[in-house]
């Protein structure tokens, strides 16, 4: 394998369940040595998390082997002096400390902004919180669930009759997790600029705030504010999901001649003319009536028919699958994007876990070992605390 971007740059990470162990487990996909700090018995509250309960049971829950491949695990407990001395050694050698504790809690540890800097002033510091470590919100507890209803998200999910929902996947625990990645490779790239360190506070509400897109902007630029509008996508007509012969296909048929193609595709190129349809501002505001007359030219052939015949015209379309569909798609087997790994709690048997999305020079980026068993490397404490810091004197 080829050297990734991260290599050489050392992770200390004091993160839990998911935002943070996402940012870490990207940092590690690029390169980055990882290190997770875990409570003495009891480790990352992931470990007890996913749906097989022996393996909650066993400390390698479906949540914790996700996040945390390739990572190494130590066994430290911050309020007693022989481990403070040893995290202290560590993090004298560290080039990112990543923690995702309610505001002011490893403040309270002992270890501020100043005391981080005296030990390493070469360290990128970075938080993941709800609401940042500033504000009025700063010391309000925060899970994923609480972020998506704080943001608006969850009033423009669903239909008018079913909003609010929430996001069927833990989208601001991520996104999240993907800012702090961006924000410390970042901060990293100018330590090599200045060596100076940094001090980086993400929030999640802003995080997830700023990924939303139109849903935001619509209202920032224009004062309009955005309506839950099921599986429609309010920027274009037609665009969302139609029903196929035996199911539901997504079409995005947002320009001009993708909609005439579509239109005479499926044999309705009476649509073309029509003047509700015409054009685009037009069709937004006949959505309904448009989609119950594609619908109806859609239900003589089976979805996958439609998908295969619209691509080749130039018009996106897709079925909508299942999460198990999904990952046996072909083009992530020739992506290599599922990696296989032996697994750390059921001996003999694989674990599969995802990449990033990323090529790099043409190589997919995969973890080079399954997560680690609690404590799994405590053996290797003083080595790593000695070889970091020989590295860190060496890059300084």
């Amino acid at each position: 394998m080829h050297v990734r971007p991260l290599d050489g740059i050392r992770v200390l990470d004091l993160t839990n369940v998911l935002a943070g162990p996402y940012c870490s487990y990207q940092l590690m996909l690029l390169g980055a040595e990882v290190v997770k700090i875990e409570r003495p018995g009891q480790g990352d509250l992931a470990r007890s998390l996913g749906p097989d309960p022996s393996l909650n049971r066993d400390g390698v829950g479906a949540s914790f082997l996700a996040q945390n491949a390739g990572k190494k695990s130590l066994e430290l407990d911050l309020k007693d002096t022989a481990d403070r001395t040893a995290f202290e050694d560590l993090l004298g050698g560290a080039d990112v400390l990543l923690e995702n504790f309610r505001a002011g809690v490893l403040a309270r540890m002992g270890y501020d902004t100043e005391r981080l800097a005296d030990l390493n002033e070469r360290l990128v510091y970075c938080s993941i919180s709800g609401f940042g470590h500033t504000g009025p919100m700063s010391d309000v507890p925060a899970y994923d669930q609480i972020i998506q209803g704080l943001t608006g998200m969850m009033s423009v999910t669903g239909t008018p009759e079913t909003a609010p929902q929430r996001v069927g996947f833990p989208v601001c625990d991520t996104t999240g997790g993907l800012m702090a990645a961006l924000a410390i490779s970042a901060a990293l790239l100018r330590r090599e600029r200045t060596g100076r360190g940094a001090r980086l506070d993400v929030s999640m509400l802003e995080a997830s705030l700023s990924a939303m897109g139109w849903a935001v902007s619509n209202y920032l630029v224009s004062e309009v504010p955005p309506e839950p509008l099921g599986d429609q996508n309010a920027t274009a007509a037609p665009s969302g999901t139609f029903h196929a012969l035996d199911g539901p296909l997504n079409i995005a048929a947002n320009q001009q001649r993708q909609f005439e193609s579509l239109c005479l595709l499926v044999g309705a190129e009476e649509l073309i003319s029509d003047p509700r349809f015409r054009e685009r501002e037009q069709r937004k505001l006949h959505r309904a009536e448009l989609n119950t007359a594609l619908n109806a030219a859609l239900a003589a052939r089976p979805a996958a028919d439609w998908e295969r015949d619209l691509n080749a015209a130039g018009v996106p379309a897709a079925r909508v699958l299942t999460v198990p569909e999904a990952l046996r798609q072909p083009q992530l087997e020739h992506r290599r994007f599922v990696s296989e790994l032996e697994h750390p709690g059921r001996a003999g048997q694989k674990l599969h876990v995802l990449g990033n999305g990323v090529l790099h020079d043409g190589e997919a980026f995969a973890p080079p070992a399954p997560p680690p068993l609690l404590g799994q490397h405590n053996h290797e404490r003083d080595q790593l605390a000695r070889r970091w810091a020989a590295e860190e004197a060496a890059a300084s």
